[in-house]
């Protein structure tokens, strides 16, 4: 059975895993002409908000500002890479596990995740646990978690169609 996947998610947030995991996620894109949405999401927790939301509105801008730079950049390598021009970038605020297990793939009616095993150290997944873990257990769509990096371009990843 092969799967048609229309409308794919993946986190990234900045590490090479997530990187490598948006990459495999452009070329299943590319095998099933779908749209890419390429989700960031800033956790209210790291910025203060569990303290009562102390954080000054200049440092949210510029966070949100070094994100869609980042995420411009990130993408417009990918659409050359790849090919795929349906790609639409999102910054969210919240837990990383439940907007990317719950909240967004059913806003955007995603039915592929695909994301790296870990983009934390190892003292984070202790203490937090694992959002990709999460994710594999909760999401209510199919899950890939990516544990390899893409090296893929000597394999010509996106034949022209």
């Amino acid at each position: 059975m092969e799967a048609n996947y229309k409308t794919i998610l993946v986190p990234v947030d900045g590490s090479s895993q997530s990187e490598d995991a948006l990459a495999k996620g452009a070329l299943i894109a590319h095998n099933n002409n779908a749209h890419l949405d390429v989700l960031h999401v800033l956790s209210t927790t790291q910025y203060g908000y569990n303290y009562g939301g102390m954080v000054d509105g200049d440092v949210i801008n510029n966070l949100v500002e070094d994100t869609t730079d980042y995420l411009n950049k990130l993408t417009d390598r990918i659409k050359k890479e790849s090919g795929v021009d349906d790609i639409s970038i999102h910054i969210r605020f919240g837990n990383p596990k439940t907007v990317i297990a719950f909240e967004f793939p059913r806003d955007h009616k995603s039915n592929l995740i695909v994301m790296g095993a870990t983009g934390m150290s190892r003292l984070q997944r202790v203490l937090e646990g694992s959002v990709s873990s999460f994710v594999n257990r909760n999401a209510h769509c199919d899950v890939m978690v990516i544990r390899t990096d893409t090296n893929m371009k000597p394999y010509a990843p996106f034949p022209k169609k």
